[in-house]
């Protein structure tokens, strides 16, 4: 698959991803969070549709996290953008040489991300930031598509629990394979797991694992999370994938 077919299924599985109302609650959650907003982001218009996940096509790393945040992503129609979160997280990836700029603030904003995909488990911001399963599931072909498409990942960097096992769920549902016994999530835990083998698939036969702390601000505002402690996981990233160190 060349870089422009990749670029034009990517583009279609957007169009797919962003009309999405499987899920009631979390339609009726994001609308809501729509039409009354924060203070902080009166007058602003809201993206309010699920969110896709967005990146260099050819990516080696694939980011991926939990969920949209309700005045994050949710807002500005991008994940981790606009919210503290993607301020730690894009400050990293900037830090590790896979963007051209630290921050984001809105789908306009210029950001670059190099040999880097980012995108979550569920394309709706939840309540509380707690999908239920049905929802987890409702969303997980979106993963899978988006997995077929980026026939270049060999690392997946999992932000927390429900990222990581979201991501081992759907290997196995793709036909991939996970070790036994199960791994478990933590900090820089890492795992092999086989992608599928099937003729349709086009990608790695294999891809690494990694664990990283949710860079939320309950882990990055009581020191569970240091910021050395991202650049440690995205410079291990940057080895798996074979990219080499940065700088």
């Amino acid at each position: 698959m060349t870089g422009t077919d990749a670029e034009r299924q990517l583009d279609a599985l957007e169009q797919s991803i962003t009309g999405c109302r499987r899920c009631p609650r979390l339609v009726a959650w994001r609308e809501a969070v729509a039409a009354d907003p924060p203070k902080r982001h009166r007058g602003e218009e809201y993206w309010a549709r699920p969110v896709p996940g967005f990146g260099d096509p050819k990516a080696r790393i694939l980011v991926h996290g939990l969920a949209p945040a309700a005045n994050g992503g949710n807002r500005t129609g991008r994940p981790f953008t606009g919210d503290r979160s993607g301020d730690w997280l894009f400050a990293a990836i900037y830090r590790a040489g896979l963007s051209n700029q630290p921050e984001s603030i809105n789908r306009e904003d210029g950001l670059e991300l190099f040999d880097t995909f980012v995108n979550a488990a569920v394309r709706c911001a939840p309540p509380d930031n707690k999908p239920s399963p049905v929802e987890r599931d409702n969303c997980a072909p979106w993963l899978e598509g988006e997995l077929a498409l980026l026939t270049e990942v060999r690392v997946v960097v999992a932000l927390g629990n429900f990222a990581w096992e979201a991501m081992l769920r759907s290997v196995r549902k793709m036909g991939g394979e996970v070790p036994k016994p199960k791994p478990r999530f933590g900090h820089q835990a890492e795992t092999t797991l086989i992608a599928p083998g099937t003729d349709k698939w086009t990608g790695p036969e294999k891809w690494m694992l990694l664990g990283c702390f949710h860079p939320s601000p309950l882990n990055t505002q009581t020191g569970r999370l240091s910021a050395g402690m991202l650049d440690d996981v995205f410079a291990r990233a940057r080895e798996l994938a074979g990219l080499g160190p940065h700088g």
